[in-house]
């Protein structure tokens, strides 16, 4: 059972990422891997991509991504739990990583960050998520933790519409050991194509300094919708 890595990627109108990314980990993967999509309501082709690929989907109870996360969890078994961004594409060893660094007494941990776009910008940032700093810690650089450590700090925080990664992350850091693996995620820029790239990361970066001097999520996720063209928030 030490071996069973369940990977849970929360969707919502993610037909055209998934196509490509479902094959990809089916070809990566073996026997004790499982994957799970969890469905926030998709209106686009989501849930038939994933029976096409013979990918389990679990229609989400209540939308968004901490919700979406937590229910995958829940209905998994696995030791292990992988967190996967639909756009994001992990190393093609990621497994035989995440296994190893458990192995070796980490409770969790994540991969540092690159874009698939040649960008100044972007190169910069993804340069930094090799440092293990709490402003360089996001979902997008997937997320690998022990299910019984997952439960123990009570999962993603389902008040939370943006930020919960990077409030579950500074409690996994608190908690035990966690590990910036040497491998790298590839990640779409899209978002940074339709927002400008540094205007983009320099909302990121606002919306991180008002989170933690305490602002709520109200006001977080008016400013996303307010200035982010192209969100899913």
């Amino acid at each position: 059972m030490k071996k069973l890595v369940q990977v849970i990627i929360p969707a919502y109108n993610e037909e055209q990422n998934l196509e490509r990314l479902l094959p990809y980990l089916k070809k990566i993967a073996d026997d004790s891997i499982r994957v799970v999509v969890v469905d926030g309501g998709s209106t686009d082709q989501t849930v038939q991509v994933c029976k096409k690929n013979n990918i389990n989907v679990i229609s989400a109870q209540k939308k968004g991504r901490a919700p979406q996360m937590n229910e995958g969890a829940k209905k998994s078994e696995a030791y292990i739990l992988y967190f996967l961004h639909a756009d994001t594409i992990p190393p093609n060893d990621i497994f035989q990583r995440i296994r190893s660094a458990v192995a070796n007494g980490y409770e969790s941990g994540c991969c540092q960050l690159k874009f698939d776009e040649e960008n100044l910008v972007m190169d910069l940032y993804s340069w930094f998520t090799r440092f293990d700093l709490l402003p360089f810690r996001f979902g997008d650089q997937s997320l690998f933790c022990r299910r019984d450590v997952f439960f123990e700090l009570g999962g993603f925080d389902e008040s939370f519409i943006v930020m919960e990664d990077n409030y579950f992350i500074k409690k996994l850091r608190s908690n035990g050991s966690f590990t910036v693996l040497n491998e790298f995620v590839t990640t779409s820029a899209e978002k940074y194509r339709e927002n400008g790239f540094i205007r983009l990361q320099l909302i990121f970066s606002f919306i991180f300094i008002l989170f933690y001097l305490g602002a709520s999520q109200d006001t977080l996720v008016a400013i996303y919708k307010e200035f982010i063209r192209q969100d899913k928030v």
